[in-house]
Parts: structure tokens; sequence; C-alpha cells
């Protein structure tokens, strides 16, 4: 639509420039001037507003493409807090309702994971509010704004008086082509001296007008880059600050869980005194060797499954090495410190606390037992 506008004006203006050629050709002096519409001052208003219009024009359908990409990021980002603050939810759910047998490991990381989830989503929620208030908005507002539309009616207020006027000076054209005609019959210079006058009025009120409509458009060209460069400011800095946030939570949650999993991989072995006694010896009773305490009695707390948590290397042929993970029958339980129990068809004593029972254990583990 703009390009015919712009096709039409220019042939306006050329039939106009042919007409007071012809005129000029044939006409040969007379009342009135050759030019009587078209001068520099007038043609470097029209330039002006046409280049304004094109600015504000391409500033406008800017602003609205920010507009729609922000609120289409709000959108997308939305469903993606909701996602989010589910997966987090899930996570907790896990970590408070833990059932594990082996450790609270695991819950520990689901609720600092579902901590920080949660940050994340809050913060991802701000940025989007920020963008819909800070960004979105007062650009809509400046694309449906008043001031743009004031300022374009101005101009086509211009337009259309500048179309009269060069309809008036065709006109003119015309009636001086009649008074030469007649040889200066007074009522047809009467006549031509009354468009003239209309023709002077319009172009009066024209470069009034133009004024007018030039100003409101450079005001409005003004308003446009200098709001449109502080909303893209405030998105830039709103986006890093949420980065930068971000940045810190996940930091934060990275270390936790790495600290939790170098206390598991690389746990302290227990300490023991010097003078801690050495395991019980091993009597075979029917070929099958049974342990008894140091006192002639058995000690005993029932079988129950333990799972080593530090390893242990045996220093004699009565004692049973165990690696971290393995899961061991224990059978008996010294008061000494030392426990009795099998693993991997092994049997042998090593120190209870290298030991964590297990009251639930997976079948698969079980069976590695024996």
């Amino acid at each position: 639509m703009e390009a015919i506008r712009k096709q039409a004006t220019k042939l306006r203006e050329q039939v106009a420039k042919q007409q007071q050629a012809v005129l000029k050709q044939f006409g040969g002096g007379g009342y009135g001037s050759d030019n009587v519409f078209a001068d520099e001052v007038d043609l470097q208003q029209h330039q002006k507003l046409e280049k304004l219009y094109i600015s504000t024009r391409a500033a406008k359908h800017f602003q609205r493409d920010i507009v729609r990409g922000v609120e289409g990021y709000i959108v997308t980002g939305s469903k993606q807090v909701e996602i989010g603050t589910k997966l987090s939810e899930d996570s907790r759910k896990y970590g408070t309702e833990n059932t594990c047998t082996n450790g609270t490991t695991l819950a520990k990381a689901a609720l600092s994971f579902s901590r920080s989830r949660a940050q994340l989503e809050k913060e991802r929620g701000n940025l989007l509010k920020v963008l819909g208030t800070q960004v979105a908005e007062p650009l809509r507002a400046m694309v449906v704004g008043a001031p743009l539309e004031d300022a374009r009616h101005v101009a086509q207020r211009y337009d259309r008086m500048r179309q009269e006027a060069e309809a008036q000076a065709i006109e003119v054209s015309k009636r001086q082509v009649k008074v030469r005609e007649t040889s200066g019959h007074p009522d047809h210079i009467m006549r031509l001296e009354a468009a003239e006058a209309k023709l002077q009025d319009l172009k009066a009120n024209m470069s009034i007008l133009g004024k007018e409509a030039a100003a409101a458009m450079a005001a409005v060209e003004a308003q446009q880059q200098r709001l449109t460069l502080q909303r893209l400011i405030a998105m830039v800095e709103s986006e890093r600050a949420y980065h930068q946030r971000a940045l810190q939570i996940l930091e934060q949650l990275e270390g936790e869980m790495n600290l939790e999993r170098q206390r598991i991989e690389a746990a302290p072995a227990p300490s023991f005194e010097n003078n801690m006694p050495p395991p019980p010896p091993y009597e075979e009773v029917n070929g099958v060797f049974a342990s008894q305490a140091q006192n002639g009695s058995t000690d005993s707390m029932g079988y129950f499954l333990g799972e080593a948590v530090c390893p242990y290397r045996a220093e004699s042929n009565v004692e049973l090495s165990l690696s971290v993970g393995d899961y061991i029958v224990v059978r008996k339980v010294s008061g000494s410190g030392w426990a009795e129990g099998e693993c991997k068809g092994k049997a042998g004593w090593f120190p209870y606390e290298y030991i964590e029972r297990r009251d639930r254990v997976l079948a698969s583990k079980v069976a590695e037992v024996f």
C-alpha cells in the first residue's frame, strides 16, 4: 500500500511538470509564473516527510516484532516454568518419602535438586514478568499510541492539501492559457486572479501544515528510537541478571552434590585403637570352621545383612577382606568390636564399624553374598 502511494505521488509530480513544460513551450509569456506550484522549499519539505514516514513505519514494525517475540518467549517460558516446577515437586516428594535401605545419599541429592530447581523456576518467572511489564507493554503502547497516529494524520492532511494545491496549479495554468487565447479578456483575467489567489492560500497553508507534520513526525521518530533502545537494554539486563542468578544456584547445587559424592567415594576408614584385641580364633567342627569369642562364648545378634562402607584388608587367615559395597551375612558380633560373617563364599572376622546394617536389599545383591 505504501509503495502504491509513493508511486502515485511521483506520477502526479511528473504529470504536473510535463504540463508546465508544455505550457511553457506553447504559452509564450503572459500572466503569472510558469512554475506556479513546485519550488525547492516545498520539494525538500515533501522529501523530508517521506523519509520520516518511512522511518517511523519501519520503527513501528520493529517494535511490533519485539512485542511478538517477547510474548512468544513468555508463553514458552511459562510452559517451561510449569514443567520445571513439576520436576521440583517430584524430586522433593522422592526425597521426603525415600524408602531406600542403602543410605540416604540420593534422597539428600533429590531434596537439594528440588530446592535449586524451585529457585530456578522462581527466577525464570521473575524474568518473564519483567519482560512483560518493562519490554512488551511499553512498546505495545507506543505502537498503538496516539502520538504516532496523530503525527500520521497531520502528515496525511498535508499530503491531501498538497494534492489539492497540485490540482489548483493545473487550474491556474489552464486559466493562463485562456487569458492568452482571448487576448486578456477581463472575465478570464478575473478568474485567473481568483485561481492564483486560491493557489497562494493553499501553498501558504500547505507550508504551515508541512512544518507542523514534519515536527510531529520527527518527535515521534526520536521517541521511537529512544524508547526502543531503552527497552532492548532492559531486556538484555534482565536476562543477564537471570542467567547470573541461575549460575549461582547451579554452582551451589553442583558443589553440594560433589561434596556428597566425595564423602561416599572417599569415606575415611573408622579408626581403631592400637590395642584392639585380635579377632577370635576359628575351631573346626565336623569339617566346618566355627568362631568363638575369646571368653569361649559366642556373642550373637541374630543373622542380618550388612553392607561394607569402608574397605578392609584381612591381616590373618581368620579375617575377611571387604570392598565398599560388598554385602555380608553377619552371623556373630563380638563384644571386642569384631563381627563374623560370610561374603562371596568366604567367611571370617572383620571390624564391625566397617559395615552398616541393611534391612532391605535387592535380591540380586543377596545372590552376590553366596
